[in-house]
């Protein structure tokens, strides 16, 4: 049976969708459906039913997958070269946030080594949810750290752990409202008043605030004014930022309120360089994935750093 016909097979399996595959694959479209076809007339059972959007494997197409996936991955792997005798590292591609990459998972992965001994050489990439995992899907990653969990059968995703979302400005800042008004029913932070100020009068309102934010949607503040105040933020951005370390800063130094990891502003709550201005019962939580292609862990290297993270995740609060 030859090989390039069942590497198409599982790409399109993973895939989902013979377009999806064609593109991965660096192929055209009607090259990916003749090398199935050829594939299903040498096994004599369709491996496919083609849909209106995508594929779906038959029950025989799944069985394949299963069975040969896990080796033609072992055998991309020596083609695309492993370390020699003579080396005792391996180098090992991740993806993700550039905050929670920087501060949480890379700091966990310096420590690994595999069972033989063997180190492991980093190469991180940054970027948004969508970008790590079309890198991943693509063969750019081993592994990918996303808040997006993905579709399909292409990659396979696990919980890695939940980050708690926290509203905070400077003790300056807060000092200029009311903290017993914040989250109120009279408040209504999603509008404002004439003036911009609060029924106590001559105190702004939590939602005539600046606010500091990764992206002009305002996606972490929009989130927690939905959980916690069940309503929609009025206010735009004063400062965007794409990285939370700079959002940090910038509340830190007065520029306005913002919503941020926890883990990322624990410190800063403890000196008091920023203040909590809520402490709702049940706080917005963000869940992190880890997703690797489905298949690889078959891969010794891959399947450590994976287990590696999985582990160290556990610490984190």
């Amino acid at each position: 049976m030859d090989l390039a016909l069942l590497r198409t097979f599982v790409t399109v399996h993973r895939a989902g969708s013979f377009t999806r595959a064609a593109a991965l694959l660096g192929l055209s479209q009607p090259a990916v459906t003749s090398q199935i076809r050829t594939l299903e007339r040498q096994l004599g059972r369709p491996l496919f039913l083609r849909q209106a959007r995508g594929v779906t494997p038959t029950t025989v197409g799944d069985e394949l997958a299963h069975k040969a996936a896990p080796h033609l991955d072992a055998l991309v792997e020596i083609a695309e070269g492993v370390p020699d005798e003579e080396s005792s590292t391996r180098t090992l591609h991740l993806a993700g946030p550039p905050e929670f990459t920087a501060e949480r998972a890379l700091p966990a992965l310096t420590a690994l080594t595999g069972e033989d001994g063997r180190s492991y050489a980093l190469r991180a990439s940054f970027g948004t949810a969508e970008e790590v995992l079309e890198g991943l899907a693509a063969g750019h990653h081993d592994l990918a750290i996303s808040t997006a969990r993905p579709r399909g059968a292409l990659l396979t995703a696990t919980a890695l752990c939940d980050e708690e979302h926290v509203l905070v400005a400077s003790p300056e800042l807060a000092k200029r409202f009311d903290p017993a008004g914040l989250g109120s029913a009279e408040l209504d932070p999603a509008g404002l008043d004439p003036a911009g100020l609060g029924p106590w009068g001559g105190v702004p309102r939590l939602g005539a605030l600046p606010v500091v934010e990764v992206h002009e949607s305002l996606p972490l503040v929009t989130r927690y004014w939905s959980a916690v105040l069940d309503s929609r933020p009025a206010a735009s951005g004063t400062v965007i930022a794409p990285d939370l370390r700079a959002a940090l800063a910038c509340v830190t130094a007065g520029a306005g309120l913002s919503v941020l990891p926890r883990y990322l502003c624990v410190e800063a709550l403890e000196r008091g360089d920023v203040v909590a201005l809520l402490d709702p019962a049940v706080p917005p939580l963000r869940t992190y994935f880890l997703v690797v292609r489905t298949g690889t862990l078959a891969l010794p290297h891959i399947a450590r750093a994976h287990d590696w993270l999985l582990r160290a995740a556990a610490d984190w609060s």
